[in-house]
């Protein structure tokens, strides 16, 4: 039998916690699933879509008598919004949350959980550069990697509930530690972020400031749309996972940041079998990247 919950509160029914709470409807994984947000539009639209049942403006309400919570807001949120409900939860219930950084924010929630109260710490990677329920889908997480990331306190059975929840979504599971996973994440996901962020306001200076002619949409082609698609993604949501990772992500860009200084000096340098060699490394790191990506999908 499919995991089965009564009552689901998701708080923040965007792309990743609507996508979510589609399926727990069309599946018929929990008999009620609630909304809780800021912007009433958005959560009209999730009724609208058939992610969630109805919403509610006062957290406590939508919360008491959950058997599952999701936190799906931008992290920096998680400490406040468990401050401000967590007490009305009964014991026996779960916690748990679709963030893009989990290390000291996991032990701050397990801290925060009162007594019964279980948190598992999940994140669904199956983000878009598009925000919002509308952008959702119950196919989002088909074929994406989750990873949960449990510690010493983590609850069993809650981390099979868990486990079994996004198995459902279709997702592929992987367990790792939470400081593990922000330095894997800063690596793979955080640094490619910043890169793109820091490539448009690069360009947007140099057109501003040096080259007013140069107009970026009709001069650029799919190069520089494949390499800055992510910069259209949530300053708001990007802003707080660079702070609560940013440890692993500043190492990070000063790895890069050497990575830039040696090409540039190869190339004012003139060195053009230093700069071939090390286009060919980058070259094969990509066909590596591609030719995993296609055994894994």
């Amino acid at each position: 039998m499919p995991v089965h919950f009564k009552h689901v509160a998701i708080i923040g029914v965007g792309l990743i916690g609507g996508s979510l709470g589609m399926i727990l409807r069309r599946r018929a994984l929990a008999d009620h699933v609630v909304g809780i947000g800021r912007r009433v539009e958005n959560l009209k639209t999730a009724v609208a879509l058939g992610a969630i049942d109805r919403y509610v403006a006062d957290p406590e309400e939508g919360v008491r008598g959950a058997d599952l919570v999701v936190l799906a807001t931008p992290v920096d949120t998680y400490e406040r919004h468990l401050k401000e409900w967590a007490h009305c939860l009964a014991p026996g219930s779960i916690v748990s949350d679709v963030g893009s950084v989990k290390g000291t924010l996991v032990e701050r929630s397990e801290a925060a959980m009162p007594a019964g109260v279980h948190f598992v710490g999940a994140h669904p990677i199956a983000g878009k550069e598009k925000t919002g329920v509308a952008a959702g889908s119950d196919q989002l997480f088909k074929g994406a990697r989750c990873i949960l990331t449990p510690t010493q306190r983590t609850n069993a059975i809650a981390l099979e509930r868990v486990r079994q929840l996004w198995e459902e979504t279709g997702s592929i599971m992987l367990t790792m530690d939470p400081h593990l996973h922000d330095q894997i994440l800063g690596a793979v996901s955080h640094l490619p972020h910043v890169a793109a962020f820091a490539l448009m306001n690069a360009l947007s200076e140099l057109r501003d400031q040096e080259l007013s002619s140069l107009d970026l949409a009709a001069h650029s082609g799919g190069g520089l749309r494949d390499t800055t698609r992510i910069a259209a993604s949530s300053p708001e949501m990007w802003r707080d996972i660079f702070l609560w990772n940013r440890g692993n992500v500043v190492a990070y860009i000063d790895r890069y940041t050497r990575a830039l200084e040696e090409l540039k000096q190869l190339i004012k340098a003139g060195d053009a079998t230093g700069i071939e060699k090390a286009l060919e490394r980058a070259k094969g790191e990509r066909e590596k990247l591609a030719s995993s990506a296609v055994r894994h999908s």
